[in-house]
């Protein structure tokens, strides 16, 4: 056999590259291998090459359909490919996979630098969106041109060639470092463990918090409990443990993940802003914020840093009187003359247990996951008529992954698969997330309806009890799961444009609206109860919720603008500036910190959302979506927490209308107005 033959034979049994012979085209996660990811994706890149070729030289003149059109349809394999490989690479990964990284980055660089530089195409391009035909196209069509046109100039098109060779290096570079950053992060928190033998040593941590320790150090064929910084182990020991000095080392070992060693972001973050700021500048743009914001609803820096400092003004007085009652209680208790970073958890709960006799380990035996599933499905089908019916008929990749068919209740019609990955494991990245295997909207074979799913890491049930979640949990869940209707319920022509494809500071807001209703009785009633007796959630523990919803609320919302500034000031100032990040980060964060700074800890070595996620000058989105999502839920809490009416609007004009649009015009059709900034602060309790 030829080598030739035996390269195209292993493409022809590539299951990248086969139609999925499981239903919906869903994708054979089995039968996928390391080897099959690299070669599936350059055979894919050289298809939609072909395809580009025949776009740019088609002899017609250039107009919607055999320009924009013939651009969005081409290309699906790469883009079916490389969500598989990014999704695993996540939440399933391996050394393999993670080396792997290194080259499926620069060639999805490269490929799409190839071309967004095409002057031809770009001519072509040029040609639709400053002639006649723009003004007989749609809505989406008309924001399907333009962004195609932005593409092309945010990418480089206007550059020389010798520009153009600058830009591809960068974007190359770039998108090596991003998946490096990650990959750092995931090992320095793996590679820390904390070993306890002594049961009084547990002192203070609840039931749960033990029986996870001690799991986890089953698993690993030890005696004694385990604690690591995976998140459900890291926030009960900080909330619960007597014991101070142990608080302090998983503190410190939490903040100190990636500064120095043998997984140092140090140097990383330096190459990162670095290259961003030479790629802005490359563009026309001052700083990489000017270009991020360019696209966001926010549209400049100068808006950004107004909103957080508004957000700065009014939360840091509430965040230090706060922080005072809270030392007070701390040495009236014994604690400790000065309140550290290591205590406030501790002390905060404590707090908050004596201010309103309430304990939220109260509520665990009532948030069974399997409950909260169901409840969180029965929100689904109260406000948008939505089914879930758990199949074992789709692959997965991983044991506890679960896969769901989403029909609507009313017509039976299919709306997409839903899978849910609960639980923490070595392979997957800490934190919870959103993703896509298949976005809605047209291919080549016609309408495809959306496959998505959940990452998170929750509390593992253990032997002979189930999963039973903190109210963090609960609300992640509802959390990821408005990520996930965004992503079912589009109805779009474009896959570009659908479901989560929308502004970064808009798409946070189906998520966190969603968590309000997690503070109500009227829907805790549909989930929360009791996992041995089935009592529902008793009317004082759920008041407890609301009446605890406030606490703390001005150092909450502190914390998340003090993330948000520290976004900004690495990405809106020349980075070169930038000597030493420890020094930079404790200097810029000074203003919006409460609590001593400690030498050797960071935030930054592990802000992945910003250094190896989308969030780069975007962070802030999350308070400006919390605007945006304490505004509309005004709208259900005058109406009805499930009244129809006003869930189909937020359906018809939110949910399903993805990125046809501009958020802000999509936001006005559903409210009617455009969103009061105050909203948010008169939920928080801050005004």
């Amino acid at each position: 056999m030829t080598q030739k033959h035996a390269h195209s034979d292993s493409l022809s049994s590539n299951p990248l590259l086969k139609t999925s012979p499981h239903p919906h085209h869903a994708v054979p996660f089995p039968e996928i291998k390391v080897e099959h990811y690299l070669p599936a994706l350059e055979e894919a890149i050289r298809r939609a090459k072909a395809g580009i070729e025949q776009i740019k030289n088609n002899p017609e003149a250039p107009s919607f359909a055999n320009t924009i059109e013939a651009m969005e349809m081409n290309g699906e394999l790469v883009e079916i490919i490389s969500h598989v490989y990014y999704s695993q690479l996540s939440a399933e990964t391996s050394d393999e996979l993670q080396a792997l990284a290194a080259r499926i980055g620069p060639l999805m660089s490269n490929f799409s630098s190839d071309v967004l530089h095409d002057a031809k195409l770009f001519a072509r391009v040029k040609a639709v969106h400053d002639g006649p035909e723009r003004a007989r196209l749609s809505p989406q069509q008309l924001t399907l041109l333009d962004d195609a046109y932005l593409d092309f100039a945010r990418n480089g098109a206007l550059l020389s060639p010798a520009q153009k060779e600058q830009l591809r290096k960068l974007d190359e570079d770039l998108s090596k470092l991003g998946p490096h950053f990650n990959d750092n992060v995931l090992k320095a928190t793996n590679a820390f463990e904390l070993w306890i033998k002594e049961e009084k040593e547990l002192a203070g941590l609840p039931d749960s918090a033990r029986e996870a320790a001690a799991h986890a150090a089953s698993e690993k064929g030890q005696s004694g409990w385990l604690f690591t910084l995976d998140a459900p182990s890291y926030l009960a020991f900080m909330k619960y443990s007597d014991l101070r000095e142990y608080r302090e080392k998983m503190w410190r070992a939490y903040t100190s993940r990636c500064v120095g060693g043998p997984f140092d972001n140090l140097e990383l973050i330096k190459q990162i802003v670095g290259l961003r700021h030479q790629r802005a500048n490359l563009l026309g743009y001052p700083t990489h914020a000017d270009f991020v914001l360019k696209k966001r609803m926010a549209e400049s820096p100068q808006v950004v840093n107004s909103f957080l400092g508004r957000l700065l003004q009014v939360s840091k007085p509430a965040a230090q009187m706060e922080i005072a009652e809270v030392a007070r209680f701390a040495r009236e208790q014994g604690g400790p003359r000065e309140l550290m970073s290591w205590d406030l958890a501790y002390y905060s709960e404590k707090y908050k247990i004596a201010k309103f006799h309430f304990d939220e380990e109260q509520l665990r035996p009532y948030f069974k996951l399997e409950s909260v599933v169901e409840g969180v499905f029965k929100h689904a089908q109260l406000l948008y008529g939505l089914q879930f019916k758990e199949t074992s008929g789709y692959p997965k990749y991983h044991k506890d992954v679960r896969v769901f068919e989403v029909t609507k209740e009313a017509s039976g019609d299919f709306i997409g698969l839903f899978y849910a990955d609960f639980f923490p494991r070595p392979s997957k990245k800490g934190g919870a997330w959103m993703t896509n295997f298949r976005e809605q909207g047209h291919y080549l074979d016609g309408l495809m309806r959306p496959h998505v799913g959940i990452v998170c890491n929750f509390t593992k049930p253990m032997p002979g009890k189930p999963s039973l979640l903190t109210f963090m949990e609960v609300q992640t869940l509802f959390h990821e799961f408005g990520h996930a209707l965004h992503g079912l319920l589009t109805q779009c022509y474009y896959r570009s444009q659908a479901g989560t494809n929308v502004y970064w500071d808009f798409v946070e807001l189906p998520s966190q609206i969603l968590e309000n209703w997690t503070f109500e009785k009227e829907a805790l009633d549909l989930f929360a109860h009791h996992y041995e007796t089935g009592e529902a959630i008793p009317v004082a523990l759920a008041q407890k919720i609301k009446d605890t919803a406030r606490f703390m609320a001005g150092y909450q919302c502190l914390r998340q603008v003090n993330f948000g500034l520290l976004d900004m000031s690495f990405h809106d100032v020349d980075p070169s500036e930038i000597k030493d990040v420890a020094t930079y980060e404790h200097r810029v964060t000074d203003r919006s910190s409460v609590l001593p700074q400690i030498p050797g800890t960071l935030f930054s070595t592990g802000f992945s959302h910003i250094f190896g996620g989308g969030y780069s000058a975007g962070y802030y989105s999350y308070k400006w979506a919390e605007v945006l999502d304490a505004d509309a839920f005004e709208l259900f809490k005058e109406r009805g927490l499930f009244n129809r009416e006003v869930a189909q609007k937020f359906e018809t004009h939110i949910l399903s209308r993805g990125g046809t649009e501009h958020p802000m015009v999509l936001y006005k059709r559903f409210r009617g107005r455009e969103p009061d900034p105050n909203a948010l602060l008169r939920r928080d309790g801050l005004i």
